[in-house]
């Protein structure tokens, strides 16, 4: 299996999270606090694996290129997804993030064979058409299309900021929360 389906079967994972939620295994406060725990965690690891201390295979293998001196794309999302479940409600949080944990890593893996900064037109329709699908169940049409298109823009392009590429696992969530919360009103 190569490293890439790799990062995207460990992307979809974080799914389990918020779809225990959906199936009522717990509660909101105990997906929040989860969540915040998971920050902690990457907070620690990645200090360890950035300050050489922890130089284990598997950041090797789960890591890009461009992440090696930065935070990793899993702790952007970690980070990413709590932050949106502290500060949305659940019917906004909860598909925000299973934008990001289902929507990212299927439009990852049909894109990951090209190296540009936009990705193509049909992976973008997937992209968007998954989390419309995603958000369905918990907002209203237009606000699922509002959440879709800002996790699907955010996905589209890798910006880079001062040198620093702006992981779409730190931006998808919350443009979708912030996209369906303006046009739900909520």
């Amino acid at each position: 299996m190569t490293n890439e389906i790799q990062r995207r079967l460990v992307h979809a994972t974080g799914g389990v999270l918020p779809l225990g939620y959906v199936a009522e295994l717990y509660s909101y406060r105990f997906l929040r606090n989860a969540f915040t725990v998971g920050v902690l965690a990457v907070v620690l690891l990645e200090t360890l694996r950035l300050s050489g201390v922890a130089d284990w295979r598997l950041f090797d293998r789960l890591t890009r290129e461009y992440e090696q001196e930065n935070p990793a794309g899993y702790a952007l999302y970690v980070v990413s997804i709590a932050a949106v479940c502290w500060l949305f409600a659940p019917e906004i949080a909860v598909p925000a993030a299973l934008m990001l944990t289902f929507g990212d890593p299927i439009s990852g893996l049909l894109g990951s064979d090209e190296r540009r900064r936009v990705k193509q037109s049909f992976v973008l329709l997937v992209m968007f058409g998954v989390c419309t699908l995603l958000a369905l169940p918990f907002v209203g049409s237009v606000a699922a299309v509002a959440g879709a298109v800002a996790a699907t823009a955010a996905d589209g392009a890798t910006p880079t900021v001062a040198g620093y590429v702006i992981d779409d696992n730190l931006t998808i969530p919350p443009a979708a929360a912030l996209a369906m919360t303006l046009v739900a009103g909520l």
